[in-house]
């Protein structure tokens, strides 16, 4: 296994070692994330903005752009700090929430809600969504 790709510091800023590939790969999710929160039309818009549960916010329209804004701010904290060699916990926070949205939109889109349909999916979208799940993992042991 290669080296970490995450990392604390003694200081307490969140070192990023991920190479250009990795920042690339990461700048695409991110981007992806902010323009599905801001076009309607985008496949990942109402993942985004479906109720966490149903039962106590579908209604409430101040829980629903509470969420929104979130995401949006996250997202866009995401991008403007992807360049950096370090991270404060607001930023590697954003991240992480940025990467977990992303995960859920691409399951949700794609109907990968169990296991079986997980193994089942073509092997790019695999590849995908276990890169994703490897940099939400590093980043959350660095909390």
């Amino acid at each position: 296994m290669a080296g970490k790709l995450f990392t604390r510091r003694r200081d307490g800023r969140i070192e990023v070692r991920l190479n250009d590939a990795g920042r690339g790969v990461i700048r695409e999710v991110f981007a992806h994330v902010l323009a599905a929160e801001r076009d309607p039309d985008h496949e990942w818009h109402l993942s985004l903005n479906s109720p966490i549960n149903p039962s106590s916010d579908d209604d409430d329209p101040l829980a629903s752009l509470a969420r929104q804004n979130e995401i949006a701010t996250n997202a866009e904290l995401s991008i403007m700090t992807l360049k950096e060699q370090y991270l404060n916990d607001a930023e590697a926070w954003a991240w992480l929430s940025t990467l977990q949205v992303a995960l859920r939109s691409t399951a949700v889109v794609n109907g990968l809600l169990s296991d079986e349909k997980l193994e089942s999916c073509a092997p790019e979208l695999l590849d995908d969504i276990r890169t994703m799940q490897q940099f939400l993992f590093e980043l959350a042991a660095c909390f």
